[in-house]
């Protein structure tokens, strides 16, 4: 499904309004994380990791990997961190079990987005790791579902991939195929452009060919070796160049929220943290 500019800006603008000293880029967005970067220190201690993302100089994190605290708990703590959560990743299991209670603490620490970064199979009972067609079309529709109920709670739903949504299945590629069955109108994407690059493709081809359907990104580095395979590095260490990349988001897509996601660390925690903010105010 195709979606114009002015469709696409009237349905999210109001869900992102940041005050101007908190930009850090060229899209003019507030510093963000995904918290999945600091889950070992939020397990040891949530307080200290969070210190420890707002003393980077990030304003804005999309949760992931929690530790089992009430709403009420990590709302407080992200709170005395000075930080806002905008958005939040779940499993698509997680969602399908219990959707109200998802988008009900969600919305209780302070998220406008759900993320799902997974798929399901449409028969429960599944154990595979690959998806059919049919699997990819069964998460397609929930989408859709999910993405109508998310906007009676003032959410908006969207999709994260990682590299199994371009692995081709009986010639069709399933990254495309939910592109083309979810609702534009009422579901996003958020692209990770690492995995992108990992899975062989590119992302700011997919940007051109769809104009207005990715409202946020996830921005990490690889040093890519077709010998050893890819690893993770910190943002401007390795091989990708986020620089074309935020110039073709400026050309057809709406961005709100960008954010850096640090899967494993070069150097300790906080300099890495910092690392990658450096770069993303590089970017200006």
């Amino acid at each position: 499904m195709k979606l114009d500019r002015r469709t696409f800006v009237a349905g999210v603008a109001a869900l992102a309004v940041a005050p101007r000293e908190l930009f850090a880029n060229p899209l003019g967005l507030p510093l963000a994380i995904q918290l999945y970067s600091v889950r070992e220190q939020m397990k040891q201690d949530l307080d200290m990791a969070l210190a420890g993302v707002a003393a980077a100089g990030y304003k804005e994190v999309e949760s992931a990997a929690l530790p089992k605290k009430s709403a009420k708990e990590i709302r407080a703590a992200l709170d005395k961190a000075g930080l806002k959560c905008v958005s939040s990743h779940h499993g698509f299991a997680d969602l399908n079990a219990d959707l109200a209670g998802v988008f009900a603490y969600d919305a209780e620490i302070g998220s406008k987005f759900v993320i799902c970064a997974s798929p399901g199979h449409r028969d429960p009972s599944a154990k595979s790791a690959s998806f059919s067609l049919d699997d990819w079309k069964f998460c397609a529709e929930n989408f859709n579902r999910w993405a109508e109920t998310a906007e009676k709670h003032g959410l908006k739903l969207g999709y994260h991939n990682h590299i199994h949504e371009f692995d081709m299945v009986d010639g069709t590629s399933p990254y495309e195929l939910l592109l083309k069955e979810c609702d534009p109108h009422r579901m996003t994407f958020e692209m990770d452009c690492g995995w992108v690059r990992v899975a062989k493709q590119d992302p700011i081809d997919l940007m051109r060919k769809h104009p207005f359907r990715f409202s946020m990104l996830h921005m990490k580095d690889f040093h890519m070796s077709a010998e050893a395979g890819p690893k993770v590095t910190e943002l401007g260490k390795g091989d990708i160049d986020y620089r074309p990349v935020l110039a073709q988001a400026r050309k057809n897509q709406h961005l709100l929220h960008v954010f850096a996601e640090q899967e494993a660390f070069d150097v300790p925690w906080q300099e890495s943290l910092k690392i990658d903010a450096d770069y993303m105010r590089r970017l200006r």
